[in-house]
């Protein structure tokens, strides 16, 4: 018996308790709408979402060739679109997941228009987009399912039985769009408490897997820009507890926290770790400062004086009173960072770096796992490297180590037309092909999404239309660059009143009130040019 057939025998015994009054509810048509509205509330999507990225985590421990994906969205539509693609090309949703950006959030979705990713647009607008991709996708199962009954209405009419247990089969097996949401806190928003507040509306939109990063709310900059300023790991590990608390009070006992640490960008500190005792956390994180020793004569008024063993060290203190810590020690700070969350109630590690590089990112999860061997990170495959300048000078550098001639290449010039066609480009393209397989098994990658594809990919395909358009091209420029591709692609879209629940609604409709119902889909509906 499956859950469909449940239902049926369930109202069908609801309805004969209620007698003739109820004569008119089909509790098949019932049994339906329960499966097109599977998920209730967001905190059910938490829940289920969850249990699915911990059996993906314990998966990825005992094999590395596991991992998972995502892609950033900025909107319910395109994280739809995506899972529709998804479910069509890989036949499966598994180990494919969706990556709320919070640069995307800032860039498209607030109030303010375009900002950069400085944590000033709303943070309500967070887990409101949260709600809105679950919606999107939980409509995407109601389409599906939809489609689904009608081949089985039509194949019970024919008479077809072996149509009609294929595709019941299909309905009994169905596989949901809901996947896990990996959404972007940012710092917190402001203290612990806000962050607790804003940490437990995303939950209850469905997160199940939140990321905060180690830079100041006041001062949070793009991982990829310049002038990060990081805290001292006890005011992160402060925030990392209120996340851990949202999802105890919600019930979301195994949620995911992802710890980023911006350290390796990140040269200056907004204040001074509070230390106990030599060699505590605070000293740890004090010993990077930049400093100079001072004799006591030295000390000006407000100086800022530290005391190590025996010694007087002052801080350098910039105009903006912020600290700078010693060049060259990003990485060292990062290792600190990443045992420290993990070993205080994070799940998963967020190392931001410069560049796309396999052994440097292996170098750092290394020395992380000498103390926390199952350490696995989530990586950002970021638009804002240049990966075929990185490739094709990581592969330059290589061809160069083995000894082979690279006179016909000019290192500062990679990104030239010219050398599209040449070994060394190839052999970069396959490394670039390659990087998040060799990323999973070299340096403890669970997770690659990239931050914001679908800004730029929206771009780039509008930017087509407009110039064909607008130019000579005309209407051609859309039938033959999109609307002609969808219909031989099979893209969902090109039937976007079924797309936007114009058949659901039809469906309802004749639920609701049988041979009377007005219908949209008829014969003069223009979307049966499509069939």
């Amino acid at each position: 018996m499956t859950a469909y057939q449940d239902d049926i025998e369930a109202i069908e015994a609801l309805t004969q308790q209620h007698g003739s009054t109820w004569d008119a509810i089909n509790p098949e048509h019932v049994a339906r709408m329960r499966a097109q509205n599977r998920f209730r509330t967001g905190l059910e999507i938490a829940q289920y979402t969850a249990d699915i990225m911990r059996r993906d985590m314990a998966e990825y421990d005992a094999d590395s060739s596991a991992y998972t994906q995502s892609l950033g969205v900025w909107h319910g539509f395109i994280g739809q679109q995506k899972l529709i693609s998804i479910k069509k090309h890989l036949k499966s949703t598994n180990k494919r997941y969706l990556y709320l950006s919070g640069w995307m959030v800032a860039a498209l979705r607030s109030e303010f228009g375009p900002l950069p990713d400085q944590s000033m647009h709303e943070k309500t607008t967070v887990p409101a987009l949260i709600g809105e991709l679950y919606t999107f996708l939980r409509q995407a199962d109601a389409r599906e399912l939809d489609l689904l009954f009608t081949r089985l209405d039509d194949a019970r009419a024919a008479g077809d039985e072996t149509a009609v247990e294929f595709i019941q089969s299909q309905i009994d097996n169905h596989e949901t769009h809901v996947v896990p949401i990996i959404a972007d806190i940012d710092a917190g928003f402001g203290n612990p408490e806000a962050t607790y507040l804003l940490a437990k509306k995303m939950i209850e939109a469905g997160a199940c897997a939140i990321q905060i990063e180690n830079q100041v709310s006041d001062e949070k900059q793009c991982g990829h820009q310049d002038g990060k300023v990081t805290v001292p790991h006890e005011d992160f590990l402060a925030k990392i507890n209120a996340v851990r608390y949202a999802f105890l009070e919600l019930g979301i006992d195994n949620g995911i926290i992802v710890a980023r640490t911006d350290s390796l960008g990140a040269g200056l500190t907004q204040k001074l770790a509070v230390s106990h005792h030599p060699g505590d956390l605070g000293d740890q994180y004090n010993s990077f400062l930049d400093v100079e020793e001072v004799s006591e004569a030295e000390l000006s008024d407000g100086d800022v004086i530290m005391r190590r063993e025996g010694k007087l060290l002052r801080p350098k203190r910039l105009a903006s009173n912020l600290y700078q810590f010693r060049p060259g020690t990003g990485e060292d700070r990062v290792v600190l960072d990443c045992i420290t969350s993990l070993q205080n109630g994070a799940d998963l590690l967020w190392i931001e770096t410069e560049k796309p590089h396999v052994e440097q990112i292996a170098g750092m999860v290394d020395r992380i796992r000498e103390v926390v061997p199952d350490a696995k990170l989530v990586y950002n495959n970021s638009p804002s490297f240049n990966w075929t300048l990185n490739f094709r000078q990581q592969a330059y550098d290589l061809l160069a180590e083995r000894g082979e001639d690279v006179t016909a290449y000019d290192r500062a010039d990679l990104m030239n037309v010219e050398y599209d066609d040449t070994e060394l480009a190839r052999l970069a393209d396959e490394k670039i092909r390659s990087f998040q397989r060799d990323g999973s098994a070299r340096a403890g990658i669970f997770h690659h999404l990239i931050t914001l594809p679908t800004y730029h990919t929206a771009a780039l395909s509008t930017d087509d239309l407009a110039k064909g358009y607008f130019g000579d091209e005309g209407m051609l420029a859309y039938v033959r660059g999109v609307q002609r591709r969808e219909i031989r692609e099979g893209i969902a879209t090109v039937k976007h009143q079924n797309m936007a629940g114009s058949d659901i609604g039809d469906t309802h409709k004749e639920y609701f009130a049988g041979d009377a119902a007005l219908k949209a889909g008829g014969a003069h509906n223009t979307m049966n040019q499509f069939s």
